[in-house]
């Protein structure tokens, strides 16, 4: 592991123990070089995920390797001003990331992807659910946003 204040490649593990949630492990470090101390969490990761993408007026799909850090990125913009506490985002971020994982095949489509974080947004923040909805439904008036927010306070008295 890289030290992050000399660069120096090795480091020495002197503490290790599982993070709050049990998806990392948490280590506190000594560099070896500079001796500075610092902490590094490392992910479980259960096997190489490939996601693949469809993309319009294009017969092949496209590949590109699973980015946890992505997904993270997208869920926050939707999340953005919302009174969600970024635990609960990688929460949700982690679990999405382990039933992906542990579906049992190597390539998952974005389109599920973006069905795991629609589920995990509407259990968590409505409004969240609507703003990450408007992006991955494509929504092109306003007509498309009132229709789907409808929707959702319809079934939130239901």
């Amino acid at each position: 592991m890289r030290c992050p204040f000399c660069a120096h490649e090795d480091s020495q593990v002197k503490d290790s123990r599982s993070s709050e949630d049990g998806a990392a492990i948490r280590r506190r470090r000594q560099c070896e070089a500079c001796g500075a101390r610092f902490t590094t969490f490392e992910r479980i990761q259960l096997r190489e995920l490939t996601v693949v993408k469809s993309e319009a007026g294009s017969e092949l799909p496209r590949r590109e390797p699973f980015d946890r850090e992505k997904l993270i990125r997208s869920v926050s913009i939707a999340c953005r001003k919302r009174p969600l506490e970024p635990a609960q985002i990688d929460r949700l971020v982690s679990s999405i990331q382990r039933q992906l994982e542990t579906q049992g095949e190597a390539e998952v489509s974005s389109r599920r992807i973006g069905e795991l974080v629609m589920e995990g947004l509407q259990a968590l923040d409505s409004v969240a659910y609507i703003r990450f909805a408007s992006v991955y439904k494509d929504f092109r008036e306003a007509r498309d946003f009132e229709e789907f927010a409808g929707s959702v306070t319809e079934a939130g008295r239901g």
